[in-house]
């Protein structure tokens, strides 16, 4: 009956009749449980995106039952129908509010801002772009004071609890030929707490275990700071020290020198490998981990100039190395003290002979935010997991703190010391940058004649302040950097026929050629070349009509070259394409300027390029602040 009646009632009361439950079920069951699913799913930070919380306070979060509750860490709630409630802030996206809505705001909101930010130094709210970016914070003013009240307290080496040899090989053999000899604020920093012993009253937090206490560190400093030297120097010290307690080592230095004796003589290396192998046989006890094949040269040979008179033996693995040279360098019955590898070399060693890691006692990983990356993390993670049960000390370096590295550090290592430098995350305060407009009058878009010319105001600037009458010229390395390896190519060979004397660096250039390219930037010593060799080299391989600019030498390179190479020589960088990202900007900026020198950047905007970014880019600079 009550069917018959509901039927007699038209479509449109029909309608309104219906409960508003059944109004609003969907058509398709379980869209809107999908929806409101994704929609709950917090936004994991990007991989490029610069932590602000670098200098923070280790978290003393306590599992659930301990101590105090205010320290207990929130559990994660799942957003449900109640989720949104009591809460003190509106949840709102201002990208998506009306312009009216917005207007009508605008006072009310500038002003709760004003009285938010009220106190807090170096917050930046001018950089947009760079927002949109989320790169980079700066830290606290009042961290960066007290930072820099700390390190006047340090003033040289010698202040430092350092074996004599060391400090002696840091004067006469790596810092050579400098006139005024300081530690950098990094070393100050870094030195001081690896020796237990920090600046300040801060103390090292050691992770208390059934078996281990092991100490771990972060050295976030910006780039041509000293950070090698600032790990390499309290290795070296435990190291030494260590060795002089091992009962092993001593016990076979005993039955080496009664060897020597009864040879009566006899060269060591004639019988050596004869000889019962050193307890460091393939089981060094500090090992570094680089990114690249150039970094562990460059890491390898600051190391050899402290191992002279600190007498140590370090041995490098890496593709520039053949199977039996790096058998030979791990497996050498006199052993070997410290390996600097790349972690693809040493994991799949590692896989093969797990035992090469059971007495590594410091574990350093340089350019952390790489190597903890997603094309390093792999090989990273097997390694940290095999040296960590005999690990005293876990270092990580890097000029760059992303938030996913932050995020890693505070979920395994929460308890790691910070060793954070006032000028984190700042392009160095000597370096000047300049920015060309491609689109405009003489190139009109024409970005290679554009950085050609560029190369050659540099060059006839350089030679407009020479003596005339004398025979030889110096000669001015640049560096112009580009984000795709065929870029660099196509740069290189447009520069090369302009009268450029320029080289490509990629990952696609042979081994041989990347030394050999790198050799000429990363020496310190003046470059210089003679008029008549100049003249020659002109007739040569340009030819007598053709124009050729004699006094610079041009290395075109990708991100290979901006992380790590210490290019001290290298005054002028060019950045061919706007970087991607603020990472990017800091890395190859920080080419030049390095250890206190003055440099000088160039930025070649194009028509599609961020020019927001860029103008923000040199105004934090201008500033000194860090990108934000």
């Amino acid at each position: 009956m009550w069917r018959t009646a509901r039927e007699s009632v038209c479509l449109i009361c029909r309608s309104a009749a219906t409960p508003r439950k059944a109004v609003l079920e969907p058509i398709q069951p379980g869209i809107s449980q999908r929806n409101y699913a994704t929609r709950s799913q917090e936004r994991r930070p990007s991989r490029m995106v610069l932590s602000d919380r670098v200098a923070r306070e280790p978290s003393r979060y306590k599992k659930e039952g301990e101590g105090d509750s205010r320290f207990r860490k929130p559990q994660n709630r799942q957003e449900g129908p109640f989720g949104g409630m009591n809460r003190t802030v509106a949840n709102v996206d201002r990208s998506r509010t009306s312009p009216a809505r917005d207007s009508r705001d605008r006072d009310s909101d500038s002003r709760d801002k004003d009285d938010r930010d009220k106190g807090k130094e170096g917050a930046h709210r001018d950089y947009k772009a760079l927002k949109m970016q989320r790169a980079l914070a700066t830290v606290p003013y009042h961290q960066r004071m007290a930072v820099k009240s700390r390190i006047e307290e340090i003033e040289s080496f010698d202040q430092f609890d350092l074996v004599p040899e060391i400090k002696e090989a840091v004067y006469n053999d790596v810092l050579k030929g400098m006139v005024d000899i300081k530690p950098t604020p990094v070393q100050r920093l870094a030195i001081s707490a690896m020796l237990g012993k920090p600046l300040g009253e801060r103390r090292i937090r050691k992770l208390a275990g059934d078996e281990l206490k092991r100490e771990e560190f972060l050295l976030a400093a910006e780039t041509g700071s000293g950070k090698t030297l600032a790990y390499l120097l309290p290795c070296i010290h435990h190291l030494r020290v260590s060795e002089k307690e091992d009962v092993d080592v001593q016990n076979y230095n005993k039955r080496l020198e009664a060897e020597k004796e009864r040879r009566n003589g006899q060269p060591v290396s004639e019988w050596l490998d004869n000889f019962e192998p050193h307890p460091n046989t393939a089981r060094p006890r500090v090992i570094v981990l680089v990114p690249t094949n150039e970094l562990v040269e460059q890491v390898l040979n600051t190391a050899k100039s402290i191992s002279h008179l600190a007498k140590f033996k370090v041995r490098p693995l890496s593709a520039n190395y053949n199977p039996a040279k790096i058998q030979r360098n791990l497996y050498s019955p006199g052993g070997v003290d410290m390996i600097i590898a790349t972690p693809h070399i040493l994991a799949k060693i590692a896989e093969r002979d797990p035992n090469i890691l059971s007495r590594v006692s410091h574990l350093v990983i340089d350019e952390a935010d790489s190597l903890f990356d997603r094309s390093f993390s792999p090989e990273t993670g097997k390694i940290v997991d095999r040296a960590l049960p005999s690990v005293r000390q876990l270092v990580l370096c890097s000029a760059t703190i992303p938030r996913r590295l932050d995020n890693y550090l505070d979920a395994h290592f929460p308890n790691i010391t910070r060793v954070v430098t006032p000028r984190l995350h700042a392009i160095p305060r000597r370096v000047q940058l300049g920015v060309i407009d491609v689109a405009k009058d003489p190139y009109r878009g024409n970005k290679p004649l554009a950085c050609a010319d560029a190369i050659w105001s540099i060059g006839k600037d350089a030679s407009e302040h020479e003596d005339l009458d004398a025979d030889e010229m110096d000669v001015k390395r640049i560096m112009v950097f580009v984000n795709e390896r065929e870029t660099a190519q196509e740069v290189t060979e447009y520069l090369v026929s302009k009268g450029i004397d320029a080289v490509a660096l990629h990952r696609d250039t042979s081994d041989q050629r990347q030394e050999e390219a790198l050799a000429v930037f990363t020496t310190p010593e003046p470059l210089k070349v003679s008029k008549a060799e100049a003249e020659e080299q002109r007739k040569a391989t340009i030819g007598l009509r053709k124009r050729h600019l004699p006094n610079t030498k041009v290395i075109v390179a990708t991100d290979l070259a901006s992380r790590g190479i210490d290019t001290v020589a290298v005054r002028y960088v060019v950045l061919y394409d706007v970087p991607h990202t603020t990472i990017d900007f800091i890395h190859r900026l920080g080419r030049a300027g390095r250890m206190n020198r003055r440099g000088r950047g160039i930025v070649l905007v194009g028509k599609n390029d961020r020019r927001d970014i860029v103008r923000e880019v040199k105004e934090s600079m201008f500033r000194g602040q860090a990108l934000i």
